[in-house]
């Protein structure tokens, strides 16, 4: 298998939704999708980074869609467009974090863990994961911050973060022999703005 049909496999669908959520027709999102893929095809074998792949096929999948409008149209607001971006690159770092981060949540201490995974992962508000473990509102609420400082402990062991003025993560770059986590290098983070 070569390394576009790999890439094809692992990301074509998600990548194929992202996007028709830029443009407006079933068959331009396909057409974008098979030029993402010829201009993939044709640079793989420039790509260094390996481990920055999906932020590499999503950078690709972004300037399609430009170069279309720029070619389609004359009055397209690129800011508009970028603000659909910004939330799906959210959606794909929440995604993409929830695989590693109940990685980190489960190095928590016992005490910690079910809280935070409740609060983080699943959403819950604090008075909802207070009567699920039994404990009050205080104490559920106290026994999510301490479990996410320890969390917040664990992530800054694991990778160097870099912020945007709104605190939003806006890149991820391992630390050298970090033992924390495995797989927060292969999170797509959405573009600095």
């Amino acid at each position: 298998m070569t390394a576009t049909e790999k890439i094809w496999s692992q990301l074509s669908d998600d990548l194929r939704r992202f996007i028709r959520r830029r443009v407006t027709a079933e068959d331009v999102a396909d057409d974008l999708l098979q030029e993402t893929f010829l201009r993939i095809h044709r640079n793989v074998g420039k790509l260094r980074e390996t481990d920055r792949l999906a932020a590499w096929v999503y950078q690709i999948a972004r300037n399609v869609i430009h170069d279309h409008y720029r070619r389609n149209t004359r009055d397209v607001s690129l800011k508009d467009m970028d603000v659909a971006e910004d939330r799906d690159g959210i959606e794909q770092l929440r995604a993409g974090a929830s695989v590693w981060l109940e990685e980190l949540i489960d190095q928590l201490s016992p005490t910690y863990q079910e809280a935070v995974r409740l609060s983080e992962i699943e959403g819950m508000p604090q008075h909802e994961v207070a009567g699920r473990l039994g404990l009050s509102v205080s104490g559920a609420k106290s026994r999510i911050q301490r479990g996410r400082i320890q969390l917040r402990d664990a992530l800054d062991q694991c990778c160097a973060f870099q912020f945007d003025r709104q605190g939003n993560v806006i890149d991820c770059d391992p630390k050298p022999g970090r033992s924390v986590c495995n797989g927060c290098s292969d999170l797509e983070l959405p573009p600095p703005s």
